[in-house]
């Protein structure tokens, strides 16, 4: 591995064995961080995972325990010094681990500050013991509020924050800025709009699929069925993070990427393909309002050129995306279950 003022070059580095580099993952047994997790042993890379097994599971590492390259440290990003130690020797720490619940964070609002931006800054207070200078974060377009420029830049005006949850992963954004200018660490911060594949454990397409399962002749579902999301596939997303690392313009001191598809759906779209994937046809109940809950942003489109100039493109389409998960879940129903 080559260093250049102290940083470590990762230009192929996470495509090819010949150089592999120690990466610390946070989240590890989560839904994207698992992902993460496989498609970096897989690609000859070292791996310490950190999860508390708040919301991840056991049985998404089932694969990476078998590699000899991965070890597994059971600790929460609270605990300062477990997180500190297990650290260790890493060349790259993955931030995954955070609170994703999104629909009720106004009844817990302190969990999104400790859980996303104090669990933020004991992971930088935890590189900079360690000498790690490097982060990815996985960041969120809920950071847009309610934009008024679509598809919405990584440059938009400074937005009004619509959710805890978005407030707090803008706030670890800041965080992970300011050690960059004042530790030289480099940073990579993904803004994802809602992810989807294997793996997948919470959002609607489970709760409707969950709901459809339990009483196939009717759903209710919050809002007004016309809400437009996006939505992208959890190996496409991982695609783009490498290739973020490792694209030659890529490598200035804070590099934020947009990651999406070019496509929208209207929450009613999605409700057609799950119910005729089910072989069902319900009778719809709404709860009315263009949200579904408060904080909800009923439009999230976000404009992914940024990324698509590194040469990206997703592989799958929305529709195909959740044909996808809902594949995943007829397989693998234990993941609906609440832990």
């Amino acid at each position: 591995m080559s260093q250049d003022n102290g940083l470590i070059s990762i230009e192929s580095g996470l495509s090819v064995t010949s150089n592999p580099l120690r990466c610390f993952i946070t989240g590890c047994a989560g839904f994207v961080g698992s992902n993460l997790t496989d498609r970096l042993l897989q690609a000859g890379h070292f791996v310490c995972g950190y999860d508390n097994f708040s919301t991840g599971r056991e049985q998404f590492l089932e694969h990476a325990q078998q590699s000899e390259k991965f070890r597994l440290i059971r600790g929460d990003v609270l605990d300062t010094l477990r997180l500190t130690d297990a650290m260790r020797d890493s060349d790259v720490v993955f931030h995954f681990a955070a609170n994703a619940d999104v629909r009720f964070g106004l009844q817990h609002p302190g969990k999104d500050l400790e859980q996303n931006t104090v669990a933020t800054f004991n992971v930088l207070e935890a590189m900079r013991h360690n000498g790690v200078r490097q982060i990815v974060f996985s960041s969120t377009g809920s950071i847009y509020g309610e934009p008024t420029i679509f598809p919405t830049p990584e440059d938009a005006p400074f937005p009004v924050q619509t959710s805890l949850y978005g407030a707090s992963k803008l706030a670890g954004e800041g965080l992970i800025q300011a050690y960059c200018e004042g530790f030289d660490f480099q940073s990579y911060i993904f803004r994802f709009v809602s992810l989807l594949g294997e793996r997948y454990t919470h959002g609607h397409i489970v709760d409707f699929y969950a709901q459809l399962r339990a009483h196939p002749e009717y759903l209710d579902v919050l809002g007004n069925g016309h809400q437009r999301k996006s939505y992208l596939y959890v190996q496409d997303c991982i695609d783009a993070i490498f290739s973020a690392l490792a694209h030659e313009n890529a490598q200035a001191k804070v590099n934020i990427f947009n990651l999406g598809t070019d496509q929208v759906c209207k929450v009613n779209d999605s409700i057609g393909w799950i119910v005729e994937h089910l072989g069902l046809h319900p009778t719809i109940h709404y709860s009315g309002g263009e949200r579904g809950w408060i904080g909800d942003n009923p439009f999230i489109f976000l404009d992914c050129r940024k990324m698509r100039n590194l040469g990206w493109q997703p592989k799958l389409t929305i529709s195909e995306g959740i044909k996808r998960t809902l594949a995943y879940l007829d397989a693998n129903s234990w993941v609906m279950q609440r832990q």
